[in-house]
């Protein structure tokens, strides 16, 4: 989960460096470094603990070069440390590389190869560079000694190698995490993803598994794992797709929060048609009717949404469906029905723990749909299908308009199957037309920030713990708000089941223990009700988060009423605001929470 850009050729390698280190800190913030073969012929490395800011402050005005390699890191193997981050350099001096991934048999080639070799750090990742400057020393080729280091390894990898004595050439190899080629007017570049390189090209390669690639400025050789030359085309990627700029917001969080509307309604033109059908490929929607049951498959805020999304498609395509963390199938394949269809749902579309699942499924000749924001990312290649959620980049580790896009997404393929299968409910569902009032409140929701911020003071400026809790769609918007605050203000919050409260966990509610109860079901919202008295009974102080139509006297925030199976597009929009106040009147950095990377590359 690090961030990786580099670059050579006729350009500012520092700058392009620094540039694409801070376009992808979201990928982690442990600490950063840069490795720069200067115009004065001598390298220059430099690393910092913490944000870019701080690697920046350290970087000389004055530092240029047309060669270099950059990383911004997230901890897995070494504590945040200077020496523990990248680039690592190789005893002799000669060779720099960084790395994103995990070696997990780094300890065993060490012990076999590198036994008499002093270490630096405690990192996987040096053993690799020691690997090269080992081969190299015994008279192979740099290429030849990384494509041995390729074949060597075990594990994930995404390499970008420097050798100092070559100031015209960078070294690049991947397995498994992604890394991708820039090819620019007179340079070359690579990065973990576009967004790190978008102001200087919107030209990519891709790069598949076990492929190692050398760069010059004018040249990009790719080659298998065992020297078989790979011709690829570039692609182009939309600049729009790299607006990731704050702009006049303070945080890219809020900035998010407020694109939501916006979001509803690219996706409306993206997918719906003027006479109310919804345009999906042809192809998946016939793979998809043939399916006797759906998993999706899922991590994190994504599977939260795979929840609201699986409600939509068994009213709306009258399909089975299952539900799973990622994490967990891959390693315990439960009994399949006989005709399973997979939907992997990921914002990166590099998620390691549902690639890892991707593995299993395609073994199995089985159909795969990934639903991603980022449709040239490795599960959207390997897939046999991909839609994209067109909700633009999302920079802050709290996911917000990507949860949304999610959901919405799937709705319009819900309302798509059900009526390729002429399922009556689909096919008088005005899916178009509820969305617009989505879009519409949604944006009365993020115009009330005031008010949610108030509500933030009252309910969690000095609180250790919190519940959510709901019934229904409310109780899949409890985790994903739970998750929210928990994630970035560092509050303990748990998403309940409003009626599973009182079996054991209300235990937990004493004086002043915050519950926000989200009630927009009308068929269990007397339930839920019920459950929030009871909550108030023990101590507890109530929010109640409830629809327009279900609203009684005494609710303390009610949102517009939408159709009851987007309402999750709705009462999450309070939930992602309590937490973004939360964090902030904790005087935390909403974006960039503790321990956290944005996009899960390791398993």
């Amino acid at each position: 989960m690090c961030g990786i850009v580099g670059v050579v050729g006729n350009v500012n390698a520092t700058k392009v460096l620094l540039n694409g280190l801070n376009r992808l800190e979201y990928r982690g913030y442990d600490s950063a470094g840069i490795y720069v073969n200067s115009q004065d012929g001598k390298p220059c490395l430099i690393k910092r603990v913490g944000r870019i800011k701080n690697l920046e402050a350290a970087v000389p005005e004055t530092l240029s070069g047309t060669q270099g390699i950059g990383h911004t890191r997230w901890a897995t193997n070494g504590e945040p440390t200077v020496a523990n981050a990248h680039p690592h350099v190789s005893a002799d001096g000669r060779f720099y590389l960084v790395h994103n991934g995990v070696l997990t048999n780094a300890q065993a080639l060490r012990n076999e190869y590198l036994a008499d070799v002093d270490f630096a750090s405690d990192t996987d990742t040096e053993v690799a560079v020691q690997l090269v400057a080992r081969f190299v020393a015994e008279g192979q080729s740099v290429k030849e000694a990384l494509r041995k280091v390729m074949q060597l390894v075990e594990g994930s990898y995404a390499f970008a190698l420097a050798d100092k004595e070559d100031p015209n050439t960078i070294y690049v190899a991947k397995n498994k995490s992604p890394l991708l080629i820039a090819k620019g007017d007179g340079f070359n570049a690579v990065g973990s993803d576009a967004l790190a390189l978008l102001d200087q090209t919107n030209q990519f390669i891709e790069l598949h598994d076990e492929e190692l690639v050398v760069l010059t400025a004018n040249s990009i050789n790719i080659e298998s794992i065992d020297g078989t030359p790979r011709e690829r085309e570039t692609y182009t990627v939309d600049v729009s797709e790299g607006d990731g700029e704050l702009g006049a917001y303070p945080f890219h969080m809020l900035k998010e929060i407020d694109e939501q509307p916006v979001v509803m309604r690219r996706l409306l033109s993206a997918y719906a048609k003027a006479d109310g059908s919804i345009d999906m490929p042809s192809e998946l929607l016939d793979a998809m009717k043939q399916a006797d049951r759906l998993y999706f498959v899922a991590a994190g805020t994504s599977y939260h949404a795979s929840l609201a999304a699986a409600a939509i498609f068994e009213k709306m395509a009258q399909v089975p469906v299952s539900v799973n963390f990622a994490s967990e199938f891959g390693y315990h394949i439960p009994l399949l029905s006989k005709k399973p269809f997979f939907i992997f749902l990921t914002q990166s579309g590099e998620t390691a723990d549902i690639r890892q699942v991707l593995v299993q499924v395609k073994k199995r000749h089985l159909p795969v749909l990934t639903i991603t924001n980022v449709i040239t990312s490795t599960l959207a290649r390997e897939a046999d299908y991909a839609l994209s959620l067109h909700a633009g980049p999302e920079i802050a580790v709290a996911s917000t308009k990507a949860y949304t896009a999610q959901v919405a997404t799937c709705a319009l393929l819900a309302k798509a199957l059900g009526m390729h299968k002429q399922v009556a409910a689909a096919a008088d569902w005005n899916l178009a037309h509820d969305l617009s009032l989505v879009a519409t409140a949604q944006q009365t929701l993020v115009d009330q920030k005031e008010t949610i911020h108030k509500f933030a003071k009252e309910m969690f400026a000095t609180t250790r713990n919190a519940f959510y809790i709901g019934r229904g769609s409310d109780y899949f918007v409890s985790l994903e708000a739970a998750l929210k605050l928990k994630e970035i203000s560092y509050i303990q919050a748990e998403g309940f089941a409003a009626g599973e409260l009182k079996h054991g966990t209300i235990a937990l509610i004493e004086d002043g223990t915050p519950v926000v109860a989200v009630i927009s079901d009308p068929v269990t919202a007397d339930h839920t009700r019920s459950n929030a008295t009871e909550v108030e009974a023990r101590g507890g102080k109530v929010l109640h988060i409830v629809t327009a139509a279900l609203e009684q006297k005494g609710d303390e925030l009610v949102v517009p009423d939408v159709n009851p199976l987007l309402a999750p597009l709705v009462t999450i929009v309070p939930g992602q605001l309590l937490a973004y106040y939360a964090s902030l009147d904790r005087g935390y950095d909403v974006d960039r929470p503790r321990n956290l990377a944005k996009s899960v590359t390791v398993e």
